[in-house]
């Protein structure tokens, strides 16, 4: 029998390729709300993040969502997102 072979996608913070379960994904919606996307399924643009503090950190300290989103986010934005990132990353 043939194994699955298991998505792949590359954090935006570190540039390595993780299996997709074991990133979390930060989407902005249609509507242009951003959010932690726990099941990786909403709808919208998304990024991908390694799920580590350290990994979140380089993409607050250098802005990587405003690009990989193409939308504005704010600091105020970003504190509300790491607040969620966090109850989500592996200990």
């Amino acid at each position: 029998m043939k194994s699955r072979k298991t998505p792949q996608r590359k954090c935006i913070a570190t540039q390595e390729m993780y299996d997709k379960r074991d990133m979390l994904r930060i989407v902005r919606t249609p509507e242009g709300e951003v959010k932690v996307d726990p099941t990786g399924k909403a709808s919208g643009r998304g990024a991908y993040v390694c799920r580590s503090r350290e990994a979140f950190d380089i993409v607050k300290k250098r802005k990587l969502l405003n690009r990989a989103l193409k939308a504005e986010v704010t600091d105020a934005m970003y504190e509300a997102l790491e607040q969620e990132f966090m109850r989500h990353v592996r200990k």
